[in-house]
């Protein structure tokens, strides 16, 4: 009788750990799926303050004027702007050459090449 009682016990031992077996594994997958959408509302959050950052830097008066000088070398029509090219930066691009063709007739040529009929690969 001993042996039929450890059968028993062994049996419900069994059948509880198989019904908690598939709760117990959605849980842990359910956890980590909202570990990784906390990192990604973090990230997100993160993404939103530069943005606002930027925001605030756009309006803020003489921010656009500040890069449209520095940057496009942008001036007024009664001002003189003047760039300054070091020998270091001369030399780093060597001498300057100009394309061998307009910009409009490489891309009118790509676009003859793309239109043209497939090369066989077999012949």
């Amino acid at each position: 009788m001993l042996t039929s009682r450890a059968a028993i016990l062994a049996l419900v031992v069994c059948v509880i750990a198989l019904s908690l077996a598939y709760p117990l594994r959605e849980y842990v997958l359910q956890r980590s799926q909202i570990a990784q959408l906390q990192d990604e509302r973090a990230r997100m959050e993160e993404d939103v303050h530069a943005l606002q950052r930027r925001e605030e830097e756009l309006t803020r008066d003489g921010y656009v004027e500040d890069e449209a000088r520095t940057r496009l070398h942008y001036q007024y029509p009664d001002e003189i702007t003047y760039i300054v090219i070091s020998r270091e930066d001369e030399d780093e691009d060597g001498p300057a050459s100009p394309p061998s063709e307009p910009w409009f007739e490489t891309l009118w040529r790509s676009v003859v090449e793309a239109d043209g009929p497939e090369p066989d690969a077999g012949t």
